[in-house]
């Protein structure tokens, strides 16, 4: 009874702090479902029947694409800004809670002398609903807190909109199935914003790949690993309403595994001729968040609610098995005094490469040289780079490489062309972090990642790295 009453407390407590909303309860998808683990297995399990295959699909040309933008405080307003450099995008709407946010992104776009003069949407928790139902908008592009990312998705395609949104994609196994299904019976695209495919030693290797330079692809690697205690627990300049903090204490696995993921299942032609097939995940306790929360409430009363001993576990790290036998580890720890690392290492039957903490490659027991890497860096650059590189190094965004990935996202739409990553990429590198929760509950035991491709993987054509077809679209340098 203890323990029973225990854990009440602490539920009926964080739905009081608000964090029902944040994942711990909204993971259940009906009032039938009482637990997010009970869910996650469920959903795992579910059978379903594939009406459209978005693997390669062609969406008709948008000579220009009409962008609403949702959220607009740590990462929308850089997207605006990067938009408005592409030839053929127009801003025609702004949606933030906050008015002054998105008073503030339209003042500064329109300082920039670009000739957007976007509608604003803010003040009320849906807004966006208004914004999405327009008939003059082509894409919706969302920067909000997770929790949205789905139902916002899912509200533009099924309006008739294209949809793309910041990572994760979604906060339970049933929001991916949601997305798969929306997507392919509205036959809207549904992208997730996983940037980090777009990085420069990332899509090199992702080239070498495809050449055969590593022979075939046995093992990867892909972390998060980012001290984010200070922003997590900043009231002032972190994130709104400290949402990502309330995600950390109801929320125990790998919650970002995507910027490792990503592109080693592109590499690994995850959905595109090999599958996922079952993972198992481990975690330490926490040895910090807690810490950190029961030292600022002991000076500050903002945190005193934020004193939870149900803060996830310091590093989670994450192991996948696919369909042919390769495998894959996925680590997440953004409390840990380390240097920023997302390993990024690729290893095949003929070399290796390593990103984090020094670009290396090698095909034996010797690293190869600066002078031998620097050679094949010029061999194997893809397309993309040659053609907006060193722009978008000077645009921005993380490097370089968020120009690059919105670039590329507009090439496509304008051209016609299948988008990089599509809905099944969404749900299956965002469902791994969901499903890492279930194993770290149940003793680190494995459990099956669903096939939200239903076995069109087999089938389904690798990621194309040349611009055939598409590279038409100019980036505005003023």
């Amino acid at each position: 009874m203890k323990n029973n009453r225990r854990d009440f407390l602490k539920i009926t407590g964080l739905a009081g702090l608000g964090l029902a909303s944040s994942g711990f309860l909204s993971g259940c998808a009906t009032a039938e479902q009482t637990t997010k683990l009970s869910q996650i297995e469920k959903q795992a399990k579910r059978k379903y029947t594939q009406r459209f295959n978005m693997s390669g699909y062609r969406a008709p040309k948008l000579d220009k694409v009409r962008i609403g933008f949702v959220g607009l405080g740590m990462r929308g307003p850089g997207a605006v800004e990067r938009m408005s450099r592409i030839e053929g995008v127009e801003i025609k709407a702004l949606c933030d809670l906050l008015p002054e946010r998105a008073e503030s992104v339209k003042k500064k776009l329109q300082d920039e002398g670009f000739g957007h003069n976007p509608t604003l949407y803010s003040g009320k928790e849906d807004s966006w609903k208004e914004m999405c139902e327009r008939d003059d908008i082509d894409l919706i592009y969302i920067t909000t807190p997770w929790h949205l990312h789905t139902p916002q998705a899912v509200y533009a395609m099924e309006h008739g909109k294209h949809a793309a949104t910041e990572v994760p994609a979604a906060t339970s196994i049933e929001e991916c199935w949601q997305l798969v299904e929306t997507s392919e019976r509205t036959k809207k695209h549904c992208m997730m914003l996983e940037n980090c495919c777009y990085d420069f030693f990332e899509i090199l290797t992702l080239n070498m790949a495809r050449q055969g330079f590593f022979g075939e692809i046995m093992h990867g690697e892909g972390a998060y690993i980012h001290q984010l205690v200070d922003l997590n627990f900043d009231k002032k300049n972190g994130y709104q309403n400290m949402w990502r903090l309330k995600e950390n204490m109801t929320r125990n696995g790998n919650l970002y595994p995507t910027h490792g993921l990503g592109p080693i299942c592109q590499i690994m032609n995850i959905n595109r001729g090999d599958v996922m097939d079952y993972l198992t995940a481990v975690q330490t306790d926490d040895f910090m968040m807690y810490e950190e929360a029961q030292k600022r409430a002991a000076t500050d009363p903002f945190y005193k609610p934020f004193v939870q001993d149900t803060y996830r576990g310091n590093m989670n790290t994450t192991t996948i098995r696919t369909k042919k036998g390769k495998t894959m580890m996925i680590q997440h720890d953004v409390t840990s005094p380390r240097p920023y690392s997302r390993i990024h290492l690729v290893s095949g039957t003929k070399g290796i490469a390593r990103k984090w903490p020094e670009q290396k490659i090698a095909t034996g027991h010797s690293w190869l040289s600066k002078e031998e890497v620097k050679k094949l860096e010029e061999q194997y650059t893809p397309d993309i780079v040659r053609k907006i590189g060193e722009m978008a190094k000077k645009i921005g965004g993380h490097g370089g490489m968020d120009f690059m990935m919105d670039w590329r996202l507009i090439d496509c739409l304008r051209n016609g062309l299948p988008l990089d990553q599509d809905v099944y990429d969404a749900a299956s590198w965002t469902a791994v972090g969901l499903l890492s929760e279930w194993s770290v509950a149940n003793r680190s035991n494995s459990i099956d990642v669903p096939d939200f491709t239903v076995g069109a993987w087999q089938t389904n054509a690798p990621v194309n790295l040349s611009l055939a077809g598409g590279g038409t679209t100019n980036v505005i340098i003023k």
